[in-house]
């Protein structure tokens, strides 16, 4: 009996040891199971039963190899593509950072003039085309170039006549130009090159909209505690190299130094306001004059459109605007000053004052302004009020209605009087009307 109790206590303990190491491993030595056998300590139907379940282990051992296998594999696969993606992805990663802006516009203008001789109406078709790209170099760095239609290389304007027998328009270069805005100084940016403006207008009796100055400028904003926000730039321009003919240095050269500071603040919840103050200065420009004899290209000085001949400058700006948003339609008023302390004579104020709304859809802009003859720049001044001459004043009125996404039909009608357009016949107070018809695709 002792014998047989140990022969039976002998095989429970080789079943248990040979249970425990099956799933621990299935590579069990088959030569295990036939020594149990022998030796008495497994019956011949434990032996066979725990033959099979080695078999079956093996056979799930060999599964979940080849399994393993091929998910290394599958791993590796998924790897080296990932690697290769990573690596065309840095390749373009230019392109994910780059936007592709621009607008093309179709305009129907008529002009009537009665300060000139024939007296007849102007009426022409007109284009404009511009396509930007600008892009992220890195967190701090940005840059954009732009290209549009213009029928010459004037700063004030992009539109290109549809005439000529179908001939090519040509393209220019709008804007080039890189703005560095170091993480450093939060919402300072440092912008060289040929930029958009980098000051803000409120009219544009100064600045016509299309003038894209060249040089290096710096601009800042400052948030201060609600919604108040200081913001302020400055910059240095040039317009004309060695101006005078004396000398290639910089002194030479015809420049423009231009600085501003403004305020955005609420004075209600419903009501905000901005103000500011600009001063642009010339340096140089008592040799900015048109040349008397050979080839004469517009502008070719600052002194054009209606300005004393040799006419210096010294612009002091003054600007507002007034936003409400608690009315049925929501109103902005705005306006601009300027005083030109450089004038030779009496000549030199210039003022805006306008009215923002939108009802029903349509966008409504008016505004009335009195530009005296040497109160601004006239290279620079809007080139559509009065065919773009200083010593004029009258009313702008523009509206728009957006038809459709990015696509827009507008309408904008100048009803100016002019003392400096007419120098043909000398005649006061011509009346100078234009009325332009548009329609404008965005992208």
């Amino acid at each position: 009996m002792r014998l047989a109790s140990t022969k039976t206590a002998a095989a429970l303990c080789g079943g248990l040891l040979l249970a425990m190491s099956v799933p621990a491993s299935a590579a069990v030595d088959a030569k295990l199971l036939d020594m149990l056998k022998a030796n008495g300590s497994i019956t011949n139907a434990q032996y066979s039963e725990l033959q099979a379940e080695l078999a079956r282990d093996q056979k799930d051992q060999q599964i979940a190899r080849q399994a393993q296998q091929e998910t290394n594999e599958q791993i590796a696969a998924t790897a080296k593509k990932t690697d290769t993606l990573s690596a065309f992805d840095q390749k373009l990663s230019w392109a994910a950072k780059t936007q592709f802006k621009g607008d093309v516009r179709f305009r129907q203008e008529n002009v009537h003039n009665d300060g000139v001789s024939n007296n007849k109406d102007q009426d022409r078709q007109r284009i404009r085309a511009r396509l930007g790209a600008y892009s992220e170099i890195n967190p701090q760095v940005d840059t954009g170039i732009r290209i549009a239609t213009g029928s010459n290389d004037d700063a004030r304007s992009t539109n290109q006549d549809l005439n000529n027998y179908f001939d090519k328009k040509q393209i220019w270069l709008d804007q080039g130009y890189i703005d560095y805005h170091p993480d450093a100084i939060k919402n300072l940016h440092l912008v060289g090159g040929k930029m958009p403006q980098q000051w803000v207008s409120m009219g544009d009796i100064i600045w016509d909209s299309d003038i894209n100055p060249e040089g290096l400028a710096v601009t800042y904003k400052y948030p201060l505690s609600g919604s108040t926000e200081l913001f302020g730039s400055a910059g240095h321009y040039t317009l004309k190299d060695n101006v005078d003919g004396e000398g290639v240095q910089f002194k030479h050269d015809l420049r423009l130094y231009a600085g501003q500071l403004g305020a955005r603040f609420a004075i209600t919840d419903s009501m905000k306001m901005t103000l500011g103050g600009s001063l642009y200065a010339y340096d140089n420009d008592d040799s900015s004059a048109c040349p008397t004899s050979g080839t004469v290209t517009a502008p070719c000085a600052l002194a054009v459109n209606g300005n004393s001949p040799g006419e210096q400058f010294k612009l002091y700006e003054g600007f507002g605007q007034l936003d409400f948003s608690n009315l049925p339609v929501p109103l902005s008023i705005y306006g601009q000053y300027v005083n030109n302390t450089d004038a030779s004579n009496d000549q030199d104020t210039g003022w805006l004052a306008g009215v923002k709304s939108k009802i029903y859809g349509f966008n409504l802009d008016y505004n009335y302004r009195d530009v005296q003859r040497n109160a601004v720049v006239g290279a620079f001044t809007d080139s559509d009020f009065a065919n773009g001459f200083t010593g004029s004043r009258g009313s702008k009125l523009k509206v728009s209605y957006d038809l459709d996404k990015n696509f827009a039909l507008g309408a904008t009608y100048f009803m100016a009087t002019s003392d400096q357009t007419n120098a043909n016949i000398n005649k006061k107070d011509s009346d100078i009307n234009t009325l332009q018809l548009d329609a404008e695709a965005k992208f």
